[in-house]
């Protein structure tokens, strides 16, 4: 009687049917419909909440004797797993049986609970009527607690996890486990029931108890049968173990995360319960009684918010925790033992170990991160495989296919049901692959600071990551992504670009053919009637001949003109003999007001597109205050240093109360903007008006040489 019996809790779940029935919303089976009744709707939800109250009737009880009996008669601590068990796993059963779950697992949770309950009464009552005298009371309420212990830990230790998520066995190749397991808790049962009394010397409480049924034959065989029964049954706890890890083994996505939450529990308690009985002063007993307790309540959200709750991130951080405590303590060790091998340094060694440890911290823990990543999700799961994967069809694809590789990469990568990817351009895009859904998540895009895009994402798919996980995965992909939106937004200004150069080209084209065609073409074709005209009257008539050639002159100085100004609207020629200063200059002097040329850094070799641009911003503004602003005096700056600037500002009447954006205007700051510059037209501070352009130049390459 010495101590508790430590009842190890199952885990358990229900079928993926009740669950759909609890979670989503949707069309009721007539299986559903006695829930409509409430949870006394039935003799069963009756039974089971009856169980529930019971249970937790006699663990309080329990508590209550354990308080009032005398110090040397209290058995063992005042809390224990079996205790937590019966709080809790009956509360849960009849809370699940309420809900429709699969009945099986329900009642094992129920019955197995209630049984840690009446295990955990008896013990204390044994001890409360042995206290007060009653000592044949208190041999009969020995006989209980046998059975409690047996049936407790065989219904929450070993059949529950063999009938869960489904209700039935894995298969019935388990059939036998069963069979064996009954056989053996009975054994033990009986074992107990007829145990023969403990020697007195050795028992740490003041009487014994007697057992009126105890078979004096087999004290030399008890301690042996009891061991062997007791291993064996645990033999069967560690089959049922094998038997969740198979069923997570087979299973699909979304039901491994539906075993996940009570395989997990069920994992730490045994590494508890290992840790406990591994030495002795290690006493983890407060922590097993709370964790036993916890064990119910993860099946419950198995059941009832599996698709909510990130069972994912718990295995996950739990595992590099626990790694990282590992290594860490192995490492500091270490260096704690190299400092005490060498005599008067252990501070320098615990020094060095401390040092070491956090160098080696955040290393390790990013290899164990991506390690329990891929033991759980695999490549699927793995932020770097995502990665390469994406950098491959960034690679691979053409700028105009690439948004819907990489999106159907993300799609596979992240499991959801559907992604898109808004390209942020004038010409709004939108790339989609699958279902989005109504609500779908946004991501932003960003390229070096510049908001470029977005990245939509669907509803999780069967394959669903954890949040923490999955926010990882997302971090992964979307520079990636933001790459190709900002490469898809440079394609398509460079498109536009092409289009408008081409789109310039054509209407050059046609203004070149229209004045040749309409100006050139028609005088060269009247000069040469004048000519026919003239050869033919040359002998009869020579005075009209004559003038017939004075007009032909006049008809040649015309076209001489028109072919001049066809050649000056193509590029000043001004430009190529003056250069852009001289050309400038040569624009102020040729009328009033008195203009003034101002000139800073080399003006020679400006690029040709760069140079017309600044003439001819400089012409317009110039014909702007020589016919609008009345002004008396003009300065005109030209200035290179990175770039061109050309600044013309006069002291005239200033620009209108009402604004207005000419064609001089919109010439100057098309032709700037040709050029990814900028024209601003704006008032001067002592009156006039200041246009200001700024033209970026090629950025020359230094060349360096010996002399």
């Amino acid at each position: 009687m010495r101590g508790h019996g430590r009842t190890l809790p199952g885990v358990g779940d229900v079928s993926r049917r009740a669950v759909d029935g609890v979670v989503t919303a949707g069309s009721r089976s007539a299986e559903a419909a006695p829930l409509a009744r409430g949870p006394l709707g039935s003799w069963w939800r009756v039974a089971a909440f009856s169980t529930a109250a019971l249970s937790a009737v006699l663990a309080v009880t329990s508590v209550v004797l354990y308080l009032a009996a005398p110090p040397e008669w209290r058995p063992g601590r005042p809390a224990s797993p079996n205790l937590s068990a019966g709080l809790m796993f009956p509360l849960v059963g009849a809370f699940l049986l309420a809900h429709r779950a699969r009945q099986i697992t329900a009642w094992l949770m129920c019955v197995g609970g209630l049984m840690c309950s009446v295990m955990v009464f008896s013990e204390v009552a044994v001890f409360a009527f042995a206290a007060s005298g009653d000592m044949d009371t208190a041999g009969y309420l020995r006989w209980l607690t046998s059975p409690g212990k047996v049936i407790g830990g065989i219904l929450l230790g070993v059949m529950l996890p063999l009938y869960s998520p489904d209700g039935r066995l894995p298969s019935r190749r388990w059939r036998p486990v069963v069979v064996a397991v009954t056989v053996v808790g009975a054994v033990d049962i009986v074992v107990s029931t007829i145990r023969p009394a403990p020697d007195p010397a050795y028992y740490p409480w003041p009487r014994v108890v007697p057992n009126v049924l105890a078979v004096e034959a087999l004290a030399p065989y008890d301690m042996a049968i009891r061991q062997v029964t007791g291993v064996t049954i645990i033999g069967f706890v560690a089959l049922a173990m094998v038997s969740l890890l198979l069923r997570f083994r087979r299973a699909d996505p979304a039901a491994r995360r539906q075993i996940a939450w009570p395989l997990f529990a069920f994992a730490v308690y045994v590494l508890l319960l290992f840790l406990g009985t591994l030495r002795a002063e290690w006493d983890w007993w407060p922590v097993t009684t709370l964790w036993a307790g916890l064990i119910p309540v993860a099946i419950a959200f198995s059941v009832l918010r599996y698709r909510l709750y990130g069972i994912d991130t718990v295995v996950s951080r739990a595992f590099v925790a626990a790694g990282l405590i590992a290594v860490i303590s192995v490492l500091y060790a270490g260096g704690t033992v190299v400092g005490l091998a060498l005599s008067g340094y252990d501070r320098v060694g615990g020094l060095i170990a401390a040092l070491l440890a956090g160098v080696v911290f955040h290393p390790i823990r990013h290899r164990l991160r991506r390690l329990i990543d891929r033991l759980m999700y695999g490549t699927h799961g793995d932020p770097e495989a995502l990665a390469a994967r994406l950098a491959g069809e960034v690679r691979d694809s053409e700028p105009g296919n690439a948004l819907a590789a990489v999106a159907a990469v993300i799609k596979d990568g992240l499991s959801v049901t559907g992604v898109a990817v808004e390209v942020h351009d004038p010409g709004a895009r939108q790339v989609r692959v699958g279902l989005l859904g109504p609500a779908p998540r946004g991501v932003p895009l960003v390229w070096h600071g510049e908001p470029v895009g977005r990245l939509l994402l669907g509803m999780p798919g069967q394959r669903r990551f954890a949040a923490a996980h999955n926010d990882r995965l997302v971090a992964a992909a979307t520079p990636y992504v933001a790459d190709v939106v900002h490469a898809v937004r440079m394609t398509a200004d460079l498109q536009r670009s092409r289009e408008r150069i081409l789109t310039a080209r054509e209407e050059e084209r046609r203004r070149l053919r229209r004045d040749l065609h309409d100006g050139l073409g028609h005088a060269l074709t009247d000069m040469a009637m004048s000519i026919n005209m003239a050869r033919i009257s040359l002998r009869s008539a020579p005075a009209s001949a004559d003038r017939l050639l004075m007009e032909l002159r006049g008809g040649m100085d015309a076209v001489s003109q028109e072919i001049r100004d066809l050649v000056y609207g193509l590029r000043p020629p001004t430009l190529d003999e003056l250069g852009l200063a001289g050309a400038v200059r040569a624009l102020a002097q040729e009328g009033a007001p008195r203009i003034t040329v101002e000139t800073e850094g080399d003006l020679s070799d400006l690029p040709a597109a760069a140079e017309v641009a600044a003439y001819r911003i400089a012409q317009e503004a110039l014909t702007n205050v020589r016919k609008h602003a009345g002004a008396a005096r003009a300065v005109v700056s030209l200035r290179r240093a990175e770039s061109l600037t050309v600044r013309v500002q006069d002291d005239g009447a200033g620009l209108p109360a009402g604004p207005r954006s000419g064609v001089g205007m919109l010439s100057m700051r098309e032709r700037a903007a040709e050029l990814g510059g900028t024209c601003v037209i704006e008032a001067a501070p002592g009156g006039g008006t200041v246009v200001e352009a700024v033209l970026p130049l090629p950025a020359v390459p230094a060349v360096t040489g010996r002399r």
